[in-house]
């Protein structure tokens, strides 16, 4: 697929309806509105395209940037192409697509250190989401080092811009659902930090309570392992 034909594929899977949901979280004026269902039908069809990736991107597309995250290879993504490519990030939802693309790149380690103490609002979104899916996976990060992002959550949440308070929320019960020896830590900071406000605008989302979330999530992990 091309990037006409790509594009042309994104304005007739769009609908007026999601135009409206999208615009409620900031996706702007140049979007079609595709679902996040026939985005994950695109991927599968068009799987890992760089290329078109980059040109995806380029359109400035609410749409094309979205599937550009997903198709794009994380093996070349570089330092530079993740620097341009943060500086258009101006949505949570692209921001968080971008986010889960670089936690499978060479320079998530690199890029989320830096981006972890960005005072501007997508940025750290996006580099605490990286810090979120690479938690999922297999990783390096020693516990001295999650343990002091653990102290920076809690002494910055509050104090952070709207959607990065959404996404150290999210990194906080990573680290307490997948690093076991500190699970009780990422609580007991969840205890201190009490309840995290974020104005998701006219969307039902809403950031959840993190102790109900890791308890939940390990309580299930339990029962699973039992069966």
């Amino acid at each position: 697929m091309n990037f006409e034909e790509a594009m042309n594929e994104l304005r007739s899977l769009g609908t007026a309806q999601n135009v409206k949901i999208y615009s409620r979280h900031g996706g702007g004026d140049n979007m079609f509105g595709v679902s996040f269902a026939n985005l994950g039908k695109l991927k599968k069809r068009i799987k890992v395209d760089h290329d078109l990736a980059l040109q995806l991107w380029d359109s400035g597309n609410f749409d094309a940037r979205i599937l550009a995250a997903m198709i794009a290879d994380p093996a070349k993504v570089t330092a530079p192409l993740a620097d341009r490519w943060i500086k258009d990030v101006n949505n949570s939802v692209v921001g968080d697509q971008l986010g889960s693309l670089l936690a499978k790149s060479p320079v998530a380690g690199t890029k989320m250190r830096q981006w972890l103490k960005s005072k501007k609002e997508y940025v750290r979104q996006v580099g605490y989401v990286v810090l979120t899916v690479v938690l999922m996976r297999e990783n390096d990060i020693t516990d001295p080092d999650l343990s002091d992002m653990l102290d920076t959550i809690e002494s910055e949440i509050h104090g952070s811009p709207n959607r990065a308070r959404h996404a150290m929320n999210n990194a906080l019960i990573a680290i307490g659902i997948y690093r076991a020896s500190l699970t009780a830590k990422a609580i007991a900071a969840a205890r201190r930090i009490g309840e995290v406000e974020v104005d998701h605008g006219e969307t039902s989302c809403q950031t959840p309570d993190a102790i109900a979330y890791i308890e939940k999530a390990l309580a299930r992990n339990q029962k699973r392992r039992r069966c």
